[in-house]
């Protein structure tokens, strides 16, 4: 029997805890004593040679180690805009405003001793804040203190910081006589923060995706094309031949990638004409659980995909469907770029160290194969108007009744349709275009999802199911 490639020397008795270990790191990112939760860092660490030479054989990522954190730095080939800080409480994406005092907390720890109570930080936080233009900090301000609740609870849950006093609420209703006071943990804060190039070198943020010199030949083209093919299947819920140029497309359909992936993971692969996904058997490899007992916009946004796949199969109304080629998606990402940039600060760069993206781009387009540029061919995809989308969410309505809805959206259907509709664009189960959506071939595979309806004595919501249980990442 031919030696593994991943998990080289670990027995097969041990397969499973490895497996276990690489899916926290894969998941989590940083994991320490307290995060994602104890012990979760000894398993890690029992396994660390051996995850670091395979996530840097298969993927490019970095695995760092010490005694007290692990943290998996990656190496990213494009931009994922379903990719997000969420709440601790609400699961709410963090908007800008809480993004930029994350980082400007994050500064003000590592200027900081082995303790700090809030008070003391927000008076570091707020120069530093008013200094940016439409930024700021206000305690009156509405909004300002709930942003810096919300950053300091989600670094207090990832284990950067303790609270050992006080408490963050009281601090929030009355900043004169509520305060809390925490422990620092300066390691954990270091690993939260590691973008792989300093930020006031780069004139774009372009410059910190991975752009590897490629030596002449194809075989070194070949290899990272099969790097680029397994980021992609490891990162995204799925991922779509159409979508990836020619040389990636071959690569993800080589078996020795999906025997390298299930190895490590421990997952199976679902394969299909259109593309390849990594199926998530456990139910906790995903920041976005779906199918399930979410909340009532993973319920609704699952309903959506059964109405979708009703309209689909109506030979009546099958019919008029439109079937529209999707947008380029190398175009999207460059919109997506340029939207980031536009918010980029001139006034911090070094201009002597800058590192211009482009410039790279450009000659390595020059020496690129022509032949691996082109994308694999695309077919057109069913497109849903959003009026149709707007009847369907209606139609669930009257059929579940409002309550079944929660108090947040029994009254504001069309707020839920947006939620649900941006949820499964995110799983790359729609892609939203202009005036509706395009279904997208891996949502054919819940078209047999159904309403369990509650029992009176349960939470009075529905949840979803299968005929058979099938879980997907």
């Amino acid at each position: 029997m031919p030696a593994h490639r991943v998990a080289a020397t670990v027995e097969p008795a041990d397969l499973g805890s490895y497996q276990q270990a690489a899916r926290l790191m894969l998941l989590h990112g940083v994991v320490n004593e307290t995060y994602p939760r104890a012990k979760a860092l000894a398993l890690v660490l029992q396994w660390g040679d051996e995850l670091a030479k395979d996530f840097r054989d298969l993927f490019g990522y970095s695995l760092q180690t010490s005694a007290r954190h692990a943290r998996l730095l990656r190496r990213l080939d494009t931009f994922d805009a379903s990719q997000a800080f969420l709440t601790v409480k609400s699961k709410k994406p963090f908007d800008r405003r809480r993004l930029a005092y994350l980082c400007l907390i994050l500064a003000c720890l590592h200027r900081s001793r082995v303790e700090i109570n809030l008070a003391d930080l927000v008076k570091l936080l707020a120069p530093s804040a008013n200094t940016i233009e439409h930024l700021g900090f206000d305690a009156t301000a509405p909004g300002h203190k709930d942003a810096v609740v919300d950053v300091v609870d989600w670094l207090v849950d990832r284990g950067a910081l303790r609270i050992s006093d006080g408490s963050m609420e009281d601090w929030a209703r009355d900043p004169d006589r509520g305060d809390a006071l925490f422990d620092i943990d300066h390691d954990t804060c270091a690993a939260l923060f590691r973008p792989n190039k300093p930020l006031q070198h780069l004139v774009s943020a372009a410059g910190l995706l991975d752009t590897p010199t490629i030596s002449t030949g194809r075989d070194p083209r070949r290899r990272l094309a099969a790097q680029r093919a397994r980021r992609l299947l490891i990162e995204y819920p799925v991922v779509y031949f159409g979508d990836t140029d020619t040389e990636t497309a071959i690569a993800l359909r080589q078996p020795t990638l999906a025997e390298d992936i299930e190895r490590l993971t421990g997952l199976p692969i679902e394969r299909r004409a259109e593309g390849i996904m990594l199926v998530d058997t456990t139910g906790h490899f995903t920041d976005k659980r779906f199918p399930g007992r979410g909340g009532a916009v993973n319920r609704t946004a699952g309903l959506m995909l059964a109405k979708i796949a009703d309209l689909r199969e109506d030979p009546d109304r099958a019919s008029s469907l439109q079937y529209l080629l999707p947008a380029d998606p190398g175009g999207e990402h460059a919109d997506l770029l340029s939207r980031i940039d536009m918010a980029l600060p001139q006034a911090g760069t070094l201009e002597a160290l800058a590192y211009d993206p482009h410039a790279d781009t450009g000659q390595q387009a020059d020496e690129a194969d022509p032949d691996a540029t082109e994308h694999e061919g695309q077919t057109g995809l069913p497109f849903v108007e959003h009026g149709t989308l707007e009847q369907m969410i209606t139609e669930l309505y009257e059929e579940f009744g409002p309550s079944s809805f929660t108090n947040k959206w029994q009254a504001d259907p069309g707020g839920l349709l947006a939620e649900a509709i941006a949820l499964l664009a995110d799983l790359r189960l729609v892609h939203i275009v202009p005036g509706g959506v395009l279904v997208r071939p891996a949502a054919g595979r819940y078209r047999n999802i159904t309403a369990v309806l509650p029992r009176p004595a349960l939470d009075g919501q529905f949840a979803l199911d299968f005929p058979t249980e099938e879980t997907s990442r």
